[in-house]
This record gives C-alpha cells, structure tokens and sequence, in this order.
C-alpha cells in the first residue's frame, strides 16, 4: 500500500493538469530522480507529446473563457490520465491492485478538476484579465511543487494534496453564486449569437 500516496497525489494533480504530471514523472524517471517511475511515461514520443500538450495548455488556460473551454474538453481527459497514471504507478510498485489504483486516481482526478473548473467559472465573473493569469500560474506552480515533493516524501505531499482539495471544494461552495452568474452570462451570449426564429407570419389582411 506504500503507492497509494504517489497514487493519490497524482490523481489530484491531473486532475489540474494532466500533462504536467506525466511530463514531471515521465522526466524523473528517464534522468534517474526516481527510481519507481514506470518505463511508458519516460518513452520519448510520451514526454514529447506531453511536452507540446503542456505548452498548449499553458496558453490556453490563461485566457479568460478560452480556459473554461478548455476545462469542458478535459472533463474526460484528465480523470482518465489520472486514472491511467495510477494504474501505471501500481503496476510498477506491484503494492496496490491497478484497479483499485485506477479508481482512485480517476475519482481524486475528477473531483480535482471538477474545483478548477468551477473556480475558473468563478474567475472569469471578473472583467480584468490578470486573475485567471494568476490563478493559472499558481495551480501550474502548485501542482510542480507537489509532484516534486510527493517523488521524495509521498505521505506528506498526499496530506498536503488532501488539504488542498478540501480548500478547493469549500471555495467552490462559496463561489457558487458567481459560478451560476457566469454560466447565466453564457447562456446569454449563446441566446444572442443564436437567437429564436421570429414567428414569420402575417399579420390579418385589411
């Protein structure tokens, strides 16, 4: 059960961005840093097509509206890495079932990405552009520190990644009202782009 933490942590951090875990892990392991990393995360066309997803995510989740859209893809992708990269982890550790690892994995990653969207809905209520740069710079930062220290010290970086989840779930129950005015607003500029058809009709001859 010693992978349950790496697998834990992990699942929280795809959930935030995928691509960054498996490029940080993918990376640890081909240069040596870690020993447990499994061998298809440090395959060459893995790192370089997680190197080119990251980079894309990095823009995109930076710029207001086009992040939510973003989010609205990966509500499937990045559980799914999560649950993939935990499965790896425990296949390679051999401590923890790979279905298990999978389940919870998938499930930390989708609660994980269920609080960043959310939080961006709320975000984006804002007019200015800088805090959905913030905001972005923080989780990219965040989630390179926590992965980084869950490869050394894996039950502390999971306590922190507990931590940090439950934080994230009570903001987005705070910020619910500003999450359903964006999703308003958005439903506004849909009805505006597409409005009804008028009725067309004619009116009572003279």
């Amino acid at each position: 059960m010693s992978v349950l933490p790496l697998v834990f942590t992990s699942g929280w951090a795809s959930g935030i961005n995928a691509y960054a875990v498996i490029l940080l892990l993918g990376v640890f392991g081909a240069t040596g840093v870690a020993d447990d990393v499994p061998a298809a995360l440090q395959r060459t066309d893995v790192l370089i097509a997680a190197g080119v997803l990251f980079l894309c995510e990095a823009v995109a989740d930076k710029i207001p509206y086009v992040d939510t859209v973003w989010d609205s893809v990966h509500t499937v992708v990045r559980p799914v890495a999560g649950a993939v990269v935990a499965a790896l982890l425990a296949g390679e550790s051999g401590a923890l079932p790979e279905l298990a690892a999978g389940a919870v994995g998938g499930s930390t990653a989708l609660v994980s990405h269920l609080v960043k969207a959310g939080t961006r809905m709320a975000v984006n209520t804002s007019p200015e552009p800088f805090s959905n740069i913030v905001v972005s710079v923080a989780e990219d930062l965040g989630v390179a520190a926590i992965v980084t220290f869950a490869v050394f010290n894996p039950v502390a970086a999971a306590i922190v990644a507990a931590a940090l989840l439950a934080l994230g779930v009570t903001v987005v129950v705070l910020l619910a009202g500003r999450i359903r005015r964006f999703c308003r607003r958005r439903a506004g500029r849909r009805e505006a782009r597409h409005p009804a058809a008028g009725g067309g009709g004619y009116g009572p001859a003279d």
